[in-house]
């Protein structure tokens, strides 16, 4: 994707840290404006978080509009939802897996068996391998990462690194402790199935 972009925006700096913005949160370009799904974003609001004048915002938008290889892209690009951020919140752990490009498939399926063979229970995959940016598998689990599995892991012929991002060890500091929320949704689940249990 950023060879596409870089082939188009090559003569257009600025143009390009605003395309790059588009694309790595997800913004679409429809009908002369910039929405996060369905959400139009501000053009003044957008200026000031990319460091841009609103002026290159308007040409960026009418240069993709213009452009049919690049509106087809822009016109259906959606943000991802993800637990990563949240995930130690809820008393998850996040495994960044960085692997070599050429071994990427093959570290990808041996990373997700290592983990089925342990029974570690996996709330979610995401996963980056574009041709510019590192290979990354991120993977959110339920529990913690077995030390076998943490060992195998790093074996695995392509690792590169693995940091594993691990929840509060005090479990007061959930949810309840970083906002408004009243009921921490890990506790209430918790409770719960502890309540279904005879």
């Amino acid at each position: 994707m950023m060879l596409i972009l870089e082939e188009y925006f090559k003569n257009y700096p600025a143009r390009r840290k605003v395309v790059e913005f588009l694309f790595e949160n997800g913004l679409s370009v429809k009908n002369g404006r910039i929405y996060l799904r369905n959400v139009e974003i501000p053009i003044s609001e957008l200026a000031r978080v990319i460091g841009v004048n609103r002026k290159i915002i308007y040409h960026t938008i009418e240069y993709i509009e213009k452009t049919p290889a690049l509106r087809l892209i822009f016109e259906r690009l959606n943000p991802l939802p993800s637990l990563i951020d949240v995930a130690p919140l809820m008393g998850w752990e996040v495994l960044e897996i960085e692997l070599e490009k050429d071994k990427y498939m093959e570290g990808f399926h041996r990373v997700l068996k290592l983990l089925h063979e342990h029974k570690v229970p996996v709330m979610e995959v995401f996963s980056r391998n574009l041709r510019e940016e590192p290979s990354k598998l991120y993977i959110v689990i339920d529990g913690t990462l077995p030390v076998e599995a943490f060992v195998k892991i790093k074996e695995i012929e392509g690792f590169k690194r693995l940091i594993i991002r691990t929840p509060e060890k005090d479990k007061t500091k959930f949810v309840c402790e970083y906002c408004e929320v009243k009921f921490c949704p890990k506790r209430v689940l918790l409770e719960r199935l502890s309540n279904l249990q005879p």
